[in-house]
């Protein structure tokens, strides 16, 4: 009696079709925000601390992230570098609570919300090795806190859309 042997993922940790878009996407704001930053060198002596603290931790989330999702996972390199990723996303969500308009708080500060209670989420999620949430949860913050979030820091005269289109 023949059977039919089941179909076996080789990678089921690989990175996918999405995931590589996110790292592209993550590349190319990456590549944004340092063409923004030449081109408004001019300027850098007005810009305050809080701003600068706030491009850091971002420039740092944004390098890492493609590295992350198209690395090998579930090694000490993956947990390592997440934790850096966690750390950097946390403390430019707390250092955007700071950064206010003639408004007060914008809609952006509930993203910053969001993220401060998600991204604790994401690390549980990986220290119960539950997996799918952990996958979920890192492409959802990805795609809104640092993709779309990102994507709206250039329109509008913000600081880096007037630096690089300005």
């Amino acid at each position: 009696m023949a059977t039919l042997a089941p179909t076996i993922d080789r990678h089921p940790l690989a990175a996918d079709g999405y995931e590589r878009i996110l790292s592209a996407g993550a590349v190319v704001l990456l590549v944004a925000v340092t063409a923004a930053l030449v081109c408004g060198a001019a300027e850098w002596d007005w810009v305050p601390l809080l701003i600068w603290l706030h491009l850091a931790t971002i420039v740092v989330a944004l390098a890492l992230t493609p590295v992350i999702l198209l690395g090998k996972r579930g090694d000490a390199r993956h947990r390592g570098l997440g934790r850096l990723w966690a750390g950097a996303m946390i403390a430019t969500a707390l250092l955007s609570l700071g950064i206010r308009t003639a408004g007060g708080f914008g809609i952006i500060h509930l993203l910053s919300l969001f993220t401060l209670v998600q991204v604790p989420l994401i690390w549980w999620s990986a220290r119960r090795r539950q997996v799918i949430r952990h996958r979920r949860a890192v492409r959802g913050m990805v795609t809104g806190a640092l993709l779309i979030a990102g994507f709206f820091t250039f329109p509008f005269d913000r600081l880096l859309g007037h630096w690089l289109f300005g």
